[in-house]
């Protein structure tokens, strides 16, 4: 029982701290004006969490002693950064409703992976789960059906929505062959991916501040950078505990928290399409915990 308890508060601290995350990031991508700017601060205010949290556990000279698996951990940074990096051109080239429909796509290519590759069990519930949550949360989002169009820039969202799920499985790899714990692989992450992001800010002369800033800026840095060491230390732990694809399903309720916080900050509008795509997430969610009870004569027999 007490165990059941500790992972649904993993799990929901896992969606809280990713729903907070894209609320501030969007707010700072908004006050800057550059997206790499806004990863550099972000992550940066991160780095200081996870440097406090390693001091605190007396882990931080592990950093420096991880010999092999120091690859991996940083190929993890190298496709954190690639699955921003492919995302943002394809918003520069395409639309907004297309993009974020392809993105998604991450959700099925997980479970695809999980049959194809690991050779994982996944039940008829489980894919109607997938789709319906899936659809439910493009109604969440807003997505526009009726006004999407394919651009070649369109390929962007897919090899962001690849990088999503290889990493998620490249960190698998990491703690199961390697025994590696979230710590060093958050460490490692957020490291690589801020040293890409101040490259790639000042390649593009993008490190500088507008004078327009209010002094609310930086507290919503220290707060998104708390809520990147959030992700970290709840996404790497349910990934150790939980199947990959599952875990992804989870994430699919991180729109409907994301949706009330817009709501309650950001003065946007909860509208019926909104509702009705809440109640679908919740819907969908509720087969896929249902699913063993659901499929239980099939797994006896």
């Amino acid at each position: 029982m007490k165990e059941n308890l500790k992972y649904t508060l993993m799990v929901a601290g896992m969606v809280i701290s990713w729903s907070i995350y894209y609320a501030v990031s969007k707010i700072v991508v908004d006050a800057t004006g550059s997206a790499r700017l806004a990863g550099f601060l972000l992550r940066s205010a991160a780095l200081v969490f996870l440097t406090i949290q390693l001091l605190a556990d007396k882990n931080f000279s592990r950093l420096f002693h991880q010999g092999k698996a120091a690859l991996i951990l940083v190929v993890i940074g190298v496709f954190g950064f690639l699955l921003d990096l492919f995302a943002n051109l394809g918003y520069a080239g395409g639309s907004l409703s297309t993009g974020t429909a392809l993105l998604k796509t991450d959700v099925l290519m997980v479970n695809l992976a999980t049959v194809i590759l690991y050779h994982k069990r996944l039940y008829l519930s489980d894919w109607l789960g997938t789709v319906i949550m899936l659809f439910g949360v493009l109604l969440v989002l807003g997505v526009d059906f009726g006004g999407m169009t394919l651009h070649v820039t369109d390929l962007y969202f897919i090899l962001s929505a690849a990088c999503v799920s290889a990493n998620a499985f490249i960190i698998k790899t990491a703690q199961e062959k390697y025994h590696e714990d979230a710590d060093m692989i958050s460490y490692y992450n957020n490291a690589v991916v801020l040293i890409l992001f101040a490259g790639s800010a000042a390649l593009c002369g993008d490190f500088h501040l507008p004078a327009t800033l209010n002094r609310g800026f930086w507290p919503l840095v220290v707060l998104g950078g708390l809520a990147q060491t959030g992700i970290y230390f709840f996404y790497y732990r349910n990934l150790k505990h939980f199947e990959v694809w599952l875990v992804k399903l989870y994430l699919l309720l991180m729109p409907v928290l994301s949706c009330f916080i817009g709501v309650v900050f950001l003065n946007e509008e909860l509208t019926a399409k909104k509702l009705l795509g809440i109640l679908i997430v919740l819907a969908g969610a509720a087969v896929i915990l249902q699913r063993g009870r659901i499929n239980r004569a099939a797994e006896n027999g």
